[in-house]
């Protein structure tokens, strides 16, 4: 491309915007709209995804030693374990510290009444934090092979729970995202074909004057772009409010929860949501008036 047809391009482009506000101003709410329920959708489901992130972090496989093993048999078997791409953390209870745990959970002042006596000598575990919680299984498979662990306790139901909670978020995100998506540009679509209706002297005049396609393409191309990344931008801004001050309710209102739903920060939130959006909103502006323009150019 010649500099001289960039800058008619760009000097058309902009030119446009201001001088059909109704169709930029259209443009812009029809993305900003769909960007607005995108971002919303995006902060919930990264909130959803990390408080089951953080049950899955407490959700342990616990590997019980048969009664004769010795302490380095037990070092060896946990380095083992710990290399596993499965394992997060690999923890050790002696017996001594699991008695004192079971004291200190359910019997409380009645614990003084078995004197010395450890009722759980035999219990001395490996506690097996996994990094996904759906390899559950796979980790106990494994375990079941080594030698000198006689028994294996698992939370199967809760590790099915939380497996099946992870997929249906990202296929129901999935899902969710390729509707706003495929209604932004049928949206915008309609749009650009109106913005073009309107304009469709003005595009016969530059193809009788012998411009190329491109040269007519371009400049709604580079107006789309421009309205999209507006668009993106100003529903950006709206969410970064609306979500500082939901999560201050909440907090606020629901403190006894707060032990249970830790919320990102929107800092987090917008490091990923913002290229996203931007990304998202100059491809809905240069795609739905590509397409359009393609089927409208015949004047």
């Amino acid at each position: 491309m010649r500099i001289s047809t960039l800058g008619f391009t760009l000097k058309q482009g902009v030119k446009s915007i201001f001088r059909n506000k109704i169709f930029s101003l259209a443009t812009v709410a029809t993305i900003g709209s769909c960007i607005f329920l995108f971002g919303l959708f995006y902060s919930v489901m990264v909130n959803f995804q990390n408080i089951v992130h953080q049950v899955e972090s407490g959700v342990a496989v616990t590997a019980f030693f048969e009664t004769d093993i010795t302490d380095e048999r037990i070092q060896q078997i946990g380095q083992e374990i710990s290399q596993r791409a499965e394992v997060s953390k690999v923890v050790y209870v002696s017996a001594e510290q699991a008695w004192a745990d079971f004291k200190d959970d359910y019997l409380g002042e009645y614990a003084d009444t078995f004197g010395d006596d450890n009722p759980l000598a035999d219990s001395a575990n490996y506690e097996i934090y996994l990094n996904d919680v759906a390899m559950q299984q796979q980790l106990v498979d494994y375990l079941m092979t080594i030698d000198g662990i006689s028994e294996i306790h698992k939370s199967a139901n809760v590790a099915n729970t939380l497996a099946t909670a992870n997929s249906l978020v990202s296929y129901v995100s999935l899902a969710i995202i390729f509707i706003l998506f495929a209604v932004s540009i049928f949206l915008i679509s309609n749009t650009v074909a109106i913005g073009i209706s309107v304009r469709r002297e003005e595009i016969s005049i530059m193809k009788l004057i012998g411009a190329s396609d491109f040269v007519v393409r371009a400049p709604f191309m580079l107006e789309g772009m421009i309205l999209g990344l507006v668009g993106a931008a100003i529903p950006l801004v709206i969410i970064y409010f609306i979500y500082n001050k939901a999560i201050g309710y909440v907090m606020e209102e629901f403190a006894v929860l707060n032990s249970i739903l830790a919320f990102l920060p929107v800092e987090q939130i917008f490091y990923t949501l913002v290229p996203i959006a931007l990304i998202l909103g100059v491809g809905i502006g240069f795609l739905g008036s590509g397409l359009t323009v393609r089927r409208h150019l015949r004047v």
